[in-house]
């Protein structure tokens, strides 16, 4: 394998892969849900739509309804990495156990993921590298056996994947997960 230096994209660079509807639901869900996050969390939420998302007839955009403070908001997680990368955070925080079942999931095939508390909003993005062999669609598959029993979307589950492993399928690789690891020189 060359040895060259890792790539990273913006957590902005998620809404290549993301429908407009899933969008607005993922918002919506986190927005709609801050008081079951973690304080930390919820004040960096609550900073940046106060200091980036605009309601109009607020001063204050964090005091806002949820269903029209998260329609603000679009713009601001396709534009600011920051704002995208607490809301993906968010989500990990309200569906914990899916969160475990993605991290069972990856570990079990051979990934190497952060601990599942590591808090991935202080990277500087998404690595790009994904191997070709481990699609979404062969991934939800798994999902779905390893846990049939399980309600979660598979747009959920995708994102969830994607979080965990700090990833998005830009540069597909001939490579098995535990090739493409978390060390810096690729």
């Amino acid at each position: 394998m060359d040895n060259k230096e890792a790539r990273f994209i913006p957590f902005a660079a998620v809404n290549e892969f993301l429908l407009t509807d899933y969008r607005q639901k993922l918002i919506l869900a986190v927005l709609a849900n801050l008081d079951q996050l973690s304080e930390e969390r919820r004040g960096n939420i609550n900073r940046l739509v106060k200091r980036l998302v605009q309601v109009p007839g607020f001063r204050n955009s964090a005091l806002a309804p949820a269903p029209v403070k998260a329609r603000a908001a679009v713009s601001t997680f396709e534009r600011s990495s920051e704002f995208a990368a607490n809301i993906m955070a968010g989500l990990a925080e309200l569906k914990p156990a899916l969160a475990k079942k993605a991290y069972d999931l990856l570990t079990s095939r051979g990934w190497e993921v952060l601990p599942l508390d590591a808090d991935r909003t202080k990277l500087p993005g998404f690595l790009t590298r994904w191997p070709k062999s481990e699609t979404f669609d062969i991934l939800d598959e798994a999902y779905q056996k390893a846990y049939p029993d399980d309600g979660e979307h598979e747009y959920d589950i995708n994102m969830m994947i994607s979080w965990l492993w700090g990833r998005l399928p830009v540069e597909l690789v001939e490579a098995t997960p535990k090739d493409i690891d978390l060390n810096v020189t690729e």
